[in-house]
């Protein structure tokens, strides 16, 4: 019998370009996304209008994801912004990629 993969998302919210940077872990990357934009919750994502995925990795166990989340938000912001722009250097909202 084959059974689906779980799979674990780090994502990164950003307000705007060089703006305000938001990190976290999910097991379903679009309904996560969605609940920042629809502002969901009382949060620091709402409070400052963070709602656009600007980078995000996959992995296939959950302990990873965390171990990554954690570790990407002990980094600098300069090491952060670098790696959003090493794949996505015009911010562009990768959140809408889900509909094309």
């Amino acid at each position: 019998m084959y059974k689906e993969r779980k799979r674990y998302y780090i994502y990164i919210l950003a307000s705007q370009k060089n703006g305000t940077l938001y990190i976290g872990v999910t097991n379903n990357l679009f309904k996560r996304v969605q609940q920042h934009k629809d502002k969901e919750n009382k949060s620091f994502t709402k409070k400052y209008d963070i709602n656009k995925l600007v980078y995000y990795e996959e992995y296939g166990e959950i302990g990873m994801a965390i171990q990554r989340e954690k570790n990407l938000k002990k980094w600098k912001r300069d090491w952060k912004i670098k790696l959003i722009e090493e794949d996505n250097p015009n911010w562009k909202d990768l959140y809408n990629d889900f509909f094309e």
